[in-house]
């Protein structure tokens, strides 16, 4: 056994009696920090962003080279790919994995959700952030907020009308929904530029405006108009998707926190409300290593690559703490959350 998780493993017993006390996460984090996991991994990172850029670049040509043919339209599920793969390296951006600079994490963030995606870095990463503050707690998380989805049964009985019919059947409509999730985030964050400094707003409008007249510019040039659109609905459809299947294991049908005030302390807020999901490289790259749930709620700012490696040491220390360590493969994870949203609509389906 290595020597960290040997020093994990005979953490004083007070920690696992408490646990509201703030020294239940402090040997892990001293775990973590002796391994170096913390450190940043600016050549990694750079060696991602550089092969990102080309192959969205030869994506780009490939478009006004085809684009007078129907084969076009193989592209787009490519370009979905790499668009999620630009969200990934804005998401991590947002937590200050890449650098510890906040003006170059903000410029790496502007570039890879405003300029190249059409999404507000502002407006996610403030959002993402409270999150991250509180997991699944229903007054503290928008992720969880009631919307087009609920998440708690007290959500889902004041719906009405059209709402009232998707709560019904959410989890049936789930992945659906998530085809449009790709022209949702623009919404958003265009409608979120009112609430931005005006310098900031400044900043954000013209780099939104430029990926939407850039992005039309290049579909309606390089196609006729029918394919352009084909194309564009292809592209974000399958962008959406690939996000919600990215996101939807990480904590629907985990712990949901008492909105009275829940007593946990860090870890047990991070660690009970999240779920891991097994898999090998595909699984770290399809989901960009947010399958590393857990590692990744309790340290936001390790870089990627380091998240498998955490893993062992979070593991045992949950274990000497008897804390349930939630890890399961991407199939059930998903028929967990799916259930979960059945579950939350089942008054209405009653009545």
């Amino acid at each position: 056994m290595p020597q960290a998780i040997q020093d994990l493993a005979v953490a004083p017993p007070d920690d696992a009696r408490s646990p509201t006390k703030g020294s239940e996460f402090a040997p892990l984090l001293r775990a973590v920090k002796a391994q170096g996991l913390l450190d940043r991994r600016p050549r990694w990172y750079t060696a991602r962003i550089a092969s990102n850029a080309l192959l969205l670049t030869a994506v780009v040509l490939g478009v006004v080279r085809m684009g007078d043919s129907w084969w076009a339209l193989a592209l787009a599920p490519v370009l979905a790919v790499l668009s999620a793969r630009t969200a990934f390296i804005g998401h991590d951006a947002g937590h200050a994995q890449i650098t510890a600079d906040p003006a170059v994490s903000r410029a790496i963030g502007l570039v890879h959700g405003n300029l190249l995606l059409g999404m507000s870095y502002a407006w996610w990463n403030g959002k993402h952030n409270r999150h991250h503050a509180n997991p699944n707690h229903i007054d503290k998380d928008p992720d969880v907020a009631a919307d087009v989805l609920v998440f708690t049964s007290e959500q889902a009985v004041p719906r009405r009308g059209f709402r009232r019919w998707l709560t019904r059947h959410q989890a049936w409509l789930f992945f659906p929904l998530t085809l449009l999730e790709g022209l949702a985030l623009k919404v958003h964050s265009f409608r979120d530029l009112r609430r931005q400094p005006r310098r900031d707003r400044a900043v954000e409008a013209l780099l939104l405006s430029a990926h939407a007249v850039g992005y039309t510019t290049l579909l309606f040039t390089a196609m006729p108009p029918g394919r352009a659109l084909l194309f564009l609905a292809l592209h974000q459809a399958l962008f959406g998707l690939h996000l919600g299947l990215a996101f939807a294991p990480n904590h629907k049908g985990m712990a949901m926190p008492d909105p009275g005030g829940e007593g946990w302390g860090h870890l047990r807020r991070q660690v009970l409300t999240s779920r891991n999901i097994r898999g090998g490289p595909f699984t770290d790259w399809f989901l960009g290593g947010l399958n590393y749930q857990v590692e990744h709620h309790l340290f936001p700012s390790m870089p990627r690559p380091h998240l498998r490696k955490a893993q062992p040491l979070v593991r045992a220390h949950c274990h000497t703490l008897g804390i349930p360590y939630t890890e399961t493969n991407l199939l059930e994870s998903y028929r967990q959350a799916l259930r979960h949203m059945h579950a939350v609509g089942e008054p209405l389906r009653d009545a």
